[in-house]
């Protein structure tokens, strides 16, 4: 036994993070941006992709005005050839990519009767597509130098029903899910780690633009009051309490951490009813 044991860990200097869906939905931070910027705080270059060139650009410039170092790349990461040159851009701007954050994912409202076979392809496609793409670009570089992380974004909603329909995100994100404990379990051995984070009820620029649609409440403030009572902490999370936990999985902290679920939802799951 050391006499001494390790200090934590909680370090990225000198790794290249591409946050795949880094922009925001709205004003305030979304769990992509809060990411961004908790990753370079801890010394990483930050590679912000987004769909959203204004977004992107936004997040870009929050991580620039605290000194640290970013890069936007613009383009959609549910269309190959988007994704290709993505990455190409990115390595041609940072070198090797050592950790890969991917938090995409878009809905539709409702159940089997609702969602068309068009709707159900386009979020697939979107969801977990696009996780299999960005994959692909990242592996054979982390293979190579034994060591890479990968980190993807799912929710709750794959995990139970949570009192409204929404099938297609919730299907698909469960899928995100699985696609990642497998991909972790075929790396182990060559020093890469595959993580999910599963956020709860995040309040996020997102409640505003689309969730607060599923209660009854017409007020934004009640629809969050609504958010809030369902959790056993008495609140819904932040993008940052998400981001934290982004920020575990990425460092040598969880050095021996692959093929598992983060939750981070205030014990929301944990509830009978």
């Amino acid at each position: 036994m050391s006499a001494r044991p390790p200090a934590l860990p909680l370090d990225l200097s000198g790794r290249v993070v591409f946050v795949a869906g880094a922009g925001s939905a709205g004003p305030g931070w979304s769990i992509g941006r809060a990411s961004s910027l908790t990753y370079a705080r801890l010394g990483a270059q930050v590679c912000v992709v987004d769909r959203d060139a204004a977004s992107a650009e936004e997040t870009t410039a929050l991580i620039h005005a605290e000194g640290g170092t970013a890069q936007t790349f613009i383009g959609d990461v549910a269309e190959p050839a988007d994704v290709a040159r993505l990455f190409a851009e990115a390595r041609e701007r940072f070198g090797a990519i050592d950790v890969l954050h991917h938090n995409v994912g878009i809905g539709k409202t409702g159940g089997p009767l609702e969602t068309s076979a068009e709707d159900f392809d386009r979020i697939h496609n979107v969801n977990v597509r696009s996780l299999l793409l960005a994959s692909q670009q990242v592996l054979p570089g982390m293979v190579e130098r034994g060591r890479g992380a990968i980190i993807a974004i799912s929710s709750i909603a794959a995990m139970r029903y949570l009192g409204y329909p929404h099938l297609a995100y919730g299907v698909t994100k469960a899928a995100v899910t699985h696609f990642t404990r497998m991909l972790a379990q075929q790396y182990a051995a060559q020093g890469v780690r595959a993580n999910t984070v599963v956020p709860g009820l995040i309040d996020t620029p997102r409640i505003a633009t689309t969730v607060a649609r599923m209660f009854s409440a017409t007020d934004l403030d009640e629809a969050r009051a609504a958010r809030a009572r369902q959790v056993p902490m008495g609140r819904m999370g932040t993008a940052w309490d998400v981001a934290h936990a982004c920020a575990f999985l990425a460092s040598d902290a969880a050095a021996y951490v692959t093929g598992t679920e983060l939750v981070v939802d205030g014990g929301i799951t944990g509830k009978f009813v």
